[in-house]
């Protein structure tokens, strides 16, 4: 059997709102990371997968469970740990070969030997020849090599990787993955283990040996999956799609996210979706396009695979035609319902009229908004007013997007109106009724 590296053991992670009230972050998370796998934490942002991997590295305290590193309580930074970040995080003043030196300065390693390792780094991840280079002129793929350079220098155990290659574009993304995992298959570098959070199905996959599916609300394993494809991996092998299929399948075994959280006191609690309208017409203008009488269902990989969408475009949208009303998800298929596919057939009045109806229906903020628009004599509220109550459930951040996103879609349906510089939201016609 394997020797363990890091042990989770029923690991939660709480955070305080404006109130001073819990936010559970993490439950009960149970996971392994064994020496010789590239482990792949899969899951949609927010979820609490960038937290955990800070639990592991030793910068944030859990506030339940306990986090081993090679069976030693982590109570600080993990000294044999590196890690990779989606920003590359480089320092703009110093050079490729300064940044590079920066963990074993730290380290206190003699002048002559950091810059021999660090020069090895430059030369095994590809950036031979920019040794003297500024941030300023490199590409972000190049800038995220030195990344992967200042990891690998110092020698460690272990790498933990929070989507690194989510900012790079796709060809730039498929270069370095395959770099890097030529560098692990060769042994090439001082690893036991990586460990990589993504939210990219097909990435991960491609990468890993193990995925563990992360759910949300609070974040947690809800499925975890073995990948036993040879490597290199073909994308369009019947296998690999077979496996795709599946997680989508796993992904959406349930409501997106569940359907009662909204009926919840004011639901304020509730985390709307941050998509725009405009993408999702799209949405439902593709599907209206894709589906037939034979098969009104649309397989998620595929469509994924059409709109180049990652699990971060897709399941937001989903989500959001789910909570208004126009589609079903289940087993990784879409299907638009009749509400849905009328609002495809009607013109611009009369989709902004159904989307409004479905937005006071279904969507508790957007009914107590319009609620104390039409009590107020002046139909005026400031926005602060909806915000305050929102950071009641809500971090603050949270509150905010969650309160930007419901003035965009109450806008579009001419639910409400809001003046951005006065920062105050009223209703356009105060004599008008609510839509019908």
């Amino acid at each position: 059997m394997a020797t363990e590296i890091f042990t989770l053991q029923n690991v939660g992670k709480d955070f305080s709102t404006a109130d001073g009230e819990a936010l559970n972050i993490l439950g009960n998370v149970n996971l392994i990371l064994a020496e010789g796998e590239i482990l792949t934490l899969l899951g949609r942002s927010g979820s609490g997968k960038s937290t955990l991997l800070r639990i592991m590295a030793g910068l944030i305290d859990a506030s339940a469970g306990s986090a081993l590193y090679r069976g030693r309580p982590v109570l600080g930074p993990v000294p044999n740990l590196a890690m990779v970040f989606q920003s590359f995080a480089l320092f703009p003043w110093l050079t490729v070969l300064e940044n590079v030196e920066l963990g074993l300065e730290a380290r206190k390693v003699p002048k002559a030997e950091r810059q021999k390792r660090a020069l090895a780094a430059i030369d095994l991840i590809g950036l031979d020849g920019y040794e003297s280079a500024y941030p300023r002129e490199l590409s972000g793929g190049m800038r995220q090599r030195v990344g992967f350079a200042r990891a690998l220098v110092i020698d460690p155990d272990v790498l933990l990787m929070d989507e690194p290659f989510s900012a790079l574009d796709v060809l730039t993304a498929e270069t370095l993955r395959n770099d890097l995992l030529d560098l692990w298959m060769e042994g090439a570098t001082s690893l036991k283990g990586v460990l990589l959070v993504s939210h990219n199905i097909e990435e991960a996959i491609l990468m890993a040996d193990r995925i563990v599916i992360f759910a949300s609300n609070p974040g947690r394993v809800s499925a975890e999956i073995p990948v036993r494809l040879p490597r290199p991996r073909d994308r369009q092998s019947p296998e690999f799609r077979e496996l795709v299929e599946e997680i989508y399948a796993i992904m959406t075994a349930r409501p997106l996210p569940r359907a009662d959280a909204r009926r919840e006191a004011l639901g304020l609690g509730y985390r709307l979706p941050a998509v725009s309208v405009n993408r999702l017409v799209g949405l439902m203008e593709a599907l209206a396009e894709k589906e037939s009488p034979d098969t009104p269902r649309i397989s998620l990989a595929e469509l994924a695979e059409d709109m180049h969408f990652s699990v971060d475009d897709l399941f937001p949208l989903l989500e959001a035609l789910e909570l208004l009303g126009f589609a079903q998800v289940a087993e990784g298929e879409v299907e638009l319902n009749a509400s849905g596919r009328n609002f495809v057939a009607g013109d611009l009045q009369e989709r902004k009229t159904q989307f409004a109806r479905h937005f006071l229906e279904r969507v508790a903020l957007a009914a107590h908004i319009r609620r104390v628009l039409d009590e107020r004599p002046s139909h005026r509220a400031p926005a602060n007013r909806f915000l305050n109550e929102l950071e009641d459930h809500l971090s603050e951040d949270e509150a905010q997007r969650v309160l930007e996103t419901a003035i965009a879609w109450g806008r579009y349906g001419e639910v409400l109106a809001y003046d951005d510089n006065a920062e105050v939201l009223s209703l356009e016609n105060p004599g008008s009724e609510n839509p019908q």
